[in-house]
């Protein structure tokens, strides 16, 4: 598994590498001439070059809620992509008698967590590797710590620290998933200057490693496509965003137009969408070992749930590790009750290292550790101790509720359409359809691969009969109106893409203030609705943005404005005094 490039294609890259790193070093030293660390800042001050002092001196600074200085952060950032550059796509990893390995899985900002696994099994050093298999951010309150943490020990050990990117290890995933947000708060000076540089050091991640050439860990799965070759060879720096996806050169010009009002947003900049660009078939290589996910059925379909990549099944796994002469994939990405899971015969295992992911008790984490020619050895772990005890079976009802939650809220959120459809099956106007009728009508609008007559159980009211009234299916659960006047399809609408347009703001509200003026809230819905293809009529986006606009100053909260919608279940009204409203 290697490339082939010519010497004359190795000096050209050298060249260029060498011209980009001069450029690079430049604007490095400009902008970090213009930031001073105040006699005041009573954080952590490190120590370049970095020595496994600074590690602990960091991890003591957090549990103290310390704030790192912008400085240190895009320092360890600029020395991260240098050191990145170097690396091989893929992390060639060799264990010894005298030195095993710990893989951890997502973390997600979870700083507890990453505490919990260096007091159980040490500190990152020389003699205690360590591989961290992607998803460091998004989330969790500490994301950027959680990350500071593992960046200075990469560089203290970066022969033995080892980094994945994950799916989230994308600047345009962080826009929705908080970690953007994150750092505006805390970084408010400089905060656009680190996520920009973050942006370059997410794209020089490994994007998997292989241990004693017969284990293969990657943050997502395989497709019966994936191709090691191919990817071992990609130039993954390419790979800005999940999100942007190589332009077609036969795009039509609606398609240009769009890509081009996109880029006039400041979404993407000219150069994500330049010739320099992964090939379609590079960046759906990589988009399927970033997000796909083993099932127990033969075949490779798409991933329906995530939106990417793939479900792929035992016999894709074992064609995909015969082909490379590999014996096993370790990999992340899906929360699982005891914090692991083996499948595939035990030729795929998922490692989760968030533990409470979804909310106390719902999950434990867990760790593996790998000795030379030994078994895999696995460690569970909770941080919050009133859980811990908890049985298997409370765990897993735990996951299973709040999966139920999040279910209800896509239902809600396409009640309008749902309706339509089950009216149209409803022939005789009872209000009521056959299990299988309404299975196939939820699954025809919500797409969601999802074995519908057994999660009927949980979703719908059933008759005597075996009838589903289907109106049923948005009990309990509604989604606030911040105007009564404003029709549903709208509402709906709105709720279901609210993140979507909450990234689009973030970027056009380039002062960070919040408030968005007129001008500016029809910029983001312009380009939120070519983009996502929404049908709307503008009339009443134009109405409702004038009713939000309360006091009539021509300016918008946009931040209160999406907080407007928000999902009311009605089982909590019931159950406590006070109603919970549920934000997404």
């Amino acid at each position: 598994m290697g490339c082939g490039n010519s010497s004359l294609n190795n000096k050209k890259s050298e060249k260029e590498l060498s011209c980009q790193l001069r450029k690079s070093t430049k604007d490095r030293q400009d902008y970090m001439g213009l930031i001073e660390v105040p006699d005041s800042y009573d954080g952590p001050r490190l120590q370049f070059p970095l020595t496994f002092t600074d590690i602990v001196l960091l991890v003591e600074a957090f549990k103290h809620q310390k704030i790192l200085h912008a400085y240190y952060v895009l320092e360890v950032l600029f020395e991260t992509k240098k050191f990145l550059k170097q690396k091989l796509n893929f992390t060639h990893i060799k264990t010894s008698p005298s030195k095993g390995l710990t893989i951890c899985g997502d973390l997600h900002g979870k700083l507890d967590d990453l505490f919990l696994i260096f007091y159980k099994n040490g500190l990152p050093s020389g003699n205690n590797p360590y591989l961290f298999n992607g998803d460091f951010v998004d989330r969790g309150r500490n994301s950027i710590e959680v990350l500071m943490i593992l960046l200075v020990s990469f560089l203290v050990y970066p022969k033995d620290i080892h980094l994945n990117r994950g799916n989230h290890e994308d600047f345009m995933m962080n826009m929705r998933y908080g970690f953007t947000k994150e750092i505006l708060n805390k970084y408010k000076l400089h905060g656009k200057k680190i996520l920009q540089t973050l942006e370059d050091v997410y794209t020089w991640l490994p994007i998997g490693a292989i241990i004693d050439n017969k284990i293969l860990v990657i943050h997502g799965g395989i497709a019966e496509s994936t191709d090691l070759n191919l990817l071992h060879c990609i130039e993954r720096n390419k790979m800005k965003s999940v999100l942007l996806p190589p332009a077609s050169r036969n795009s039509t010009e609606p398609e240009k137009m769009k890509v081009g009002e996109i880029i006039m947003s400041g979404i993407i900049t000219p150069k994500d969408v330049s010739s320099e660009q992964l090939s379609k078939k590079e960046w759906e290589q990589i988009i399927d070992i970033l997000w796909s996910d083993p099932r127990g059925t033969k075949g490779c379909f798409p991933n329906t749930g995530r939106g990417g990549g793939c479900y792929f099944g035992p016999d894709i796994t074992t064609n995909i590790l015969n082909k490379y002469h590999l014996k096993r994939i370790i990999r992340s990405h899906e929360c699982r009750p005891e914090g692991y899971e083996i499948c595939h015969d035990g030729k795929v295992i998922t490692v989760f290292s968030a533990s409470n992911y979804y909310e106390d008790g719902s999950n434990r984490g867990a760790y593996i550790r790998l000795g030379y020619g030994t078994a895999l050895e696995f460690f569970q772990y909770q941080v919050t101790n009133s859980t811990c005890l908890k049985p298997l079976h409370q765990r897993v009802n735990v996951i299973e509720s709040s999966a139920i939650r999040i279910l209800k809220e896509k239902i809600i959120s396409r009640k309008t359409d749902l309706t339509h459809t089950f009216q149209l099956r409803d022939y005789s106007k009872s209000g009521k359809l056959s299990v299988t009728q309404w299975a196939f009508s939820m699954e025809s609008i919500l797409g969601l691969n999802l074995p519908w007559r057994t999660l009927s159980l949980y979703l719908v009211k059933i008759d005597k009969d075996g009838c589903v009234d289907y109106m049923s299916s948005f009990q309990d659960i509604h989604i606030e109106k911040p105007v009564e006047e404003a029709e549903s399809t709208l509402i709906e609408t709105l709720y279901r893409y609210r993140s979507d347009l909450q990234m689009v703001f973030n970027i056009i509200d380039s002062d960070c203030s919040g408030q968005i003026s007129m001008e500016e809230f029809w910029t983001t819905w312009k380009l939120f609705s070519s983009h996502y293809n929404v049908q709307i009529d503008d009339s009443q986006i134009d109405e409702l943005a004038n009713t939000m606009d309360l006091n009539k100053d021509g300016s918008i909260d946009f931040n209160e404005f999406l907080k407007a919608f928000y999902v009311v279940h009605t089982y909590e009204k019931l159950n406590t005094s006070n109603a919970k409203h549920s934000h997404y």
